[in-house]
């Protein structure tokens, strides 16, 4: 059985030069643009050069995230960036927007692009989905059992799994909290983790409601091997070197059959220790804080960890050849395996005047290799008596070869790629004049919700466990699980109703579309599919779509994807989707208080599903008075939470709401790509 790949975080060089000195088969980073981590150091251009050099001289791969939500203003800076990346060598692009996908392809038609978490991929259909749209690999939720893990696993296309480091309380990709709170999206790389702040389900202003300890399968890697995944990825852009360097070394003991270092783990970096919840199915105790106690770990055991990376690290052996003849220059040649080497001349040997330079006095020489990625393995020789090549000669010609056999392999070890220009002017939107109303979509919590918005909705949208609330099969779109634990038993449910003459379904992630698809449903695109850019918009496999609720309202005007394109204009936003209920956990289902608050006192509504939660906004988002703004969208999308009858029907006629409101991001916007 074959090790997976050992796949680390970058955020500085230095942590790269950690990465690849402890035994890391690839290392992924970020640019100084355009990734989820972009309060890291990160990487220039010429960087981004130098890593992938650095990389490739070790054997080892480099995977450039590229994985936030572009803009249309930003498409044609996008692909220059992509351009010069792939210029530089980089041997993969991690994405999460469909739209990047698209000009990724007509950049660098040649490139491996693999579907970052931020998708939420959490089947393996929709790992499915993703092998048919043009990706290598898949890096699903961090969510998911191993029975789920094996699934996908199983389908044709690489399995990236996230085995060590940070968990976020939401799933990757749906969580809209720090821009809501800050205009700091998650989607856009600059997360504020507003989910390390105070909150609590009792009122408790010290409790950290939202806080989940660190990811570790390291003691699980037998398992992860017998379920055939690909790569184990760390978790760390944002850790120091130390980290990285001991995350590697453990994890690699961890494959080799050697039981990892859990305690030094810790030390160098945790949130009251570690969790495997979610791959076990054990989430008993998930939660957990960066306590005083872990601080101090950290600072005693860094200057031990950093002797991990302070060599450089034997990645070959290089075999040695010496050519050492009267009254011929003298020649050495190196090589690697059967395709590599190279051979360098020296000056013609001198007469030995006492010790000749003989096979042991070449050996010494030709061995001192403990400043380069190369082992001493075999030396042949032909030597003439009695000559001499100075030692100083010899270190000379010794690493220079070591310089051009490092060359050699890295060249080889690059890919090649065809890099093509790029154009994308988008067709300027022709805002249709509204005549008569604008078209509703409501989404549904109850059966009272469902009764009194059907009248005044083109679409009612409900789960499916309401569809029996006596409305036309027409009208009613079926929202699926948002988080799909069990996806026989989903499909199985959607071809049910399927066969009982409903046709419309709601994709929240590429997997309900995955599903969606293969049962014939007509299917659409929910605000949870964060279609960002007229590219992205039109790749959606959907027949429409709920544009992106962290646009501004001048940014989705200009969204002209040739297919209905709604946005959110009433509700409570799901700020959250997790698998871990904070109101459970700080004081149990029996006290269910339904909200939590936050250090203000704020009251967050929590909407649980049995096997996942949402989190809500405390504020309604309301656009009724100011839809003329929204660019001439298709249709409006009304989002229900606790309204009655009367509630929903003033919902519908677009009056403003009792209570805070909130005009959302549609004027504030969220943080740059930068």
């Amino acid at each position: 059985m074959k090790h997976p790949e050992i796949l680390a975080p970058a955020g500085s060089m230095e942590a790269l030069t950690a990465a690849l000195r402890t035994g890391a088969d690839a290392v992924y980073l970020g640019g100084k643009k355009y990734s989820a981590r972009n309060s890291a150091a990160n990487f220039g251009d010429d960087e981004l050069r130098e890593a992938a050099f650095l990389c490739h001289s070790h054997d080892a791969k480099l995977y450039l995230a590229v994985n936030t939500l572009i803009s249309d203003d930003e498409s044609a800076d996008f692909a220059n960036y992509i351009a010069k990346a792939a210029d530089a060598g980089v041997d993969a692009f991690i994405v999460q927007d469909l739209g990047a996908l698209q000009i990724i392809r007509r950049v660098v038609p040649n490139a491996c692009i693999h579907g970052s978490t931020q998708m939420s991929v959490h089947t393996a259909s929709g790992a499915e989905l993703l092998r048919e749209m043009g990706f290598s690999r898949v890096v699903p939720a961090r969510e998911l059992s191993a029975e789920t893990l094996a699934a996908i696993a199983g389908v044709d296309i690489e399995t990236e799994v996230f085995v060590h480091g940070a968990l976020c309380m939401s799933v990757s990709g749906q969580c809209y909290m720090s821009a809501m709170i800050g205009s700091r999206s998650a989607n856009r790389g600059c997360c504020g983790q507003a989910c390390r702040l105070p909150f609590s389900a009792a009122g408790n202003r010290e409790k950290a409601a939202l806080s989940l300890k660190d990811l570790s399968l390291l003691e699980q890697t037998d398992r992860l091997k017998e379920i055939g995944v690909d790569s184990l990825k760390i978790e760390g852009r944002m850790k120091r070197p130390e980290y990285v360097a001991a995350a590697v070394s453990e994890l690699r003991k961890a494959l080799d059959g050697d039981p990892p270092d859990m305690a030094m783990l810790r030390g160098i970096f945790s949130r009251g220790g570690f969790t495997d919840g979610y791959f076990s199915g054990k989430r008993q105790d998930m939660f957990g804080i960066r306590e005083k106690n872990d601080v101090i770990a950290a600072k005693d055991i860094i200057p031990v960890l950093h002797q991990l990376y302070r060599r450089e690290r034997a990645v070959f052996t290089a075999d040695f050849h010496v050519r050492m003849l009267r009254d011929v220059p003298l020649e050495i040649s190196a090589s690697v395996g059967d395709n590599i080497s190279v051979t360098v001349s020296g000056d013609i040997p001198d007469a030995a005047r006492n010790a000749p330079t003989d096979d042991s006095a070449l050996r010494k020489q030709l061995s001192k290799l403990g400043d380069t990625v190369f082992a001493f393995g075999d030396l042949t020789a032909e030597i003439d008596h009695e000559l001499f090549v100075p030692a100083g000669k010899l270190n000379e010609l010794r690493r220079k070869l070591t310089d051009e056999l490092t060359m050699k392999i890295a060249e080889k070890n690059t890919p090649k790629y065809r890099i093509n220009g790029f154009s994308f002017q988008p067709v300027k939107k022709i805002i249709p004049r509204q005549t008569g109303k604008l078209p509703l979509r409501t989404y549904c919590r109850t059966k009272e919700q469902a009764l009194a918005a059907a009248e005044l909705s083109q679409f009612v949208i409900l789960p499916e466990n309401l569809v029996d609330a006596g409305l036309p099969r027409e009208k009613i779109i079926i929202s699926p699980p948002r988080f799909i634990v069990d996806e026989e038993k989903t499909i199985s449910r959607l071809k049910q109703l399927k066969n009982m003459g409903f046709e419309h379904l709601l994709c929240h992630t590429l997997d309900s579309a995955a599903i969606g698809k293969k049962l014939g449903f007509r299917l659409h695109g929910s605000f949870t599919l964060n279609a960002f850019n007229t590219l992205s918009a039109k790749a959606m496999p959907t027949e429409d779509i709920v544009l992106s609720p962290e646009l501004t309202a001048e940014q989705l005007s200009k969204i002209n994807c040739e297919k209905p394109a709604g946005a959110l204009i009433y509700g409570r936003l799901p700020l959250m989707l997790t698998r871990n209920c904070p109101i459970k956990n700080e004081i149990g289902c029996k006290n269910c208080t339904g909200y939590i608050t936050d250090r203000t006192a704020r009251r967050l509504p929590v909407a649980c599903s049995g096997d996942y939660v949402e989190l809500l906004n405390s504020d309604i988002l309301y656009m009724g008075d100011r839809l003329g703004e929204l660019g001439g969208i298709s249709f409006g999308v009304i989002m229900l939470f606790d309204e009655n009858a009367d509630e929903t029907k003033d919902a519908l006629m677009l009056k403003k709401p009792r209570g805070n409101i909130t005009r959302g991001l549609y004027y504030r916007g969220v943080c740059e790509n930068k």
